[in-house]
Order: structure tokens, then sequence, then C-alpha cells
């Protein structure tokens, strides 16, 4: 996959150089309040989840996109398309997430890069659909979500968890008629 440019963000496959910058991300109680049960990662299992989406590219040909600034090289963090294993209910299906470090929120990188990386996964994946999770209180999400044309499908609870959250979604027909308006 060749990488992917907008005129801010330059969007590429990850590589095991990213996981520095993505342990300080995933170490910030801040970023990783809605994320799973709400801890922090450790270095470790940063590198460890890291070696797993490199891996994800190879089985699915979609995955982890590394987000870095176009002027000057810094990692922002990232945006994904990855199977929700861990909501059940929801699957088959292919979720859009991502994670930035804090001084990257409200910049409007994570709509930006998510709008490309929803592109890729209609366009150049044939996806049928795709989903968003979130947490019943994370508002900043809901609100990307809502810029992209997700809409809201139904709350459930993330069962490993107890963690409540809302499922969004949109369909290759929908994202078509809003590419077109």
């Amino acid at each position: 996959m060749e990488n992917i440019e907008t005129h801010r963000l330059v969007l590429r496959r990850p590589v095991l150089e990213d996981a520095r910058p993505l342990a300080d991300i995933n170490a910030d109680p801040e970023v990783m309040k809605y994320i799973g049960n709400g801890k922090v990662r450790t270095a470790e299992e940063t590198a460890a989840g890291l070696e797993n989406a490199i891996a994800a590219w190879n089985v699915h040909s979609y995955g982890q996109f590394s987000m870095i600034l176009r002027d000057t090289g810094e990692y922002l963090g990232w945006v994904t398309l990855a199977e929700p294993a861990f909501l059940p209910e929801v699957l088959p299906a292919v979720e859009i997430g991502w994670r930035l470090g804090r001084s990257y929120w409200g910049h409007g990188y994570a709509t930006e890069g998510a709008e490309e990386v929803l592109r890729f996964g209609f366009e150049s994946c044939g996806l049928d659909e795709i989903v968003s999770i979130r947490h019943m209180e994370n508002d900043a999400s809901r609100r990307v979500m809502e810029k992209l044309g997700l809409h809201f499908d139904f709350e459930t609870t993330v069962p490993a968890y107890r963690q409540p959250v809302a499922v969004h979604s949109i369909s290759r027909a929908q994202y078509g008629r809003l590419r077109r308006a």
C-alpha cells in the first residue's frame, strides 16, 4: 500500500519505530480514559500491540495507519480499520477508530485522517459497512463520527469490561451519497 497524504497528514503502515511515540500516548491517562478498561499501557504492551497491528496488514490488506504530521514528521497517533473482537455482537464487522496524543486534540487531525481511511476502506478494500464504537461519554469521538457521516445504531455493553458503548455505522451506499453531495 502506498502512503495516503492529505494537506496536513501522511497516513502510512505502522513500523516498529512507532513504538516509542505510541508508548508515550498510551501512557497518558487522559488519552486512555475511554479505551477498553481505561488503564494506561506499558511500553511492552504497546510494542506487542504494534507488532500485532503490523501483522494484521498481511492478513487483511488493511489495518492501523500511523498518522504523521506532514510538515514536521511528528507521530500524532493512528487511525485504524480493524475487527472489533471486543464486541462480539457486532461481528462480523470492521471498525474505524483513532487515537492521538493529547497535544494533537482539537485540531481536526482525527477527522482528516479518518476521512481518508474511511475512503480507503470503501474504495480500496471494498468493504460494505464500517462501524465505529465509542464509550458513551466520549463526546469528542461522537463528533468525529458525525462529521464522517456515521449514524448512531444502538447502545450496548462491552462484555469484558462491562463498559457501556455506542455503536455507529455507515454503509458503502450511505458513504457514496455523502461523497456525491
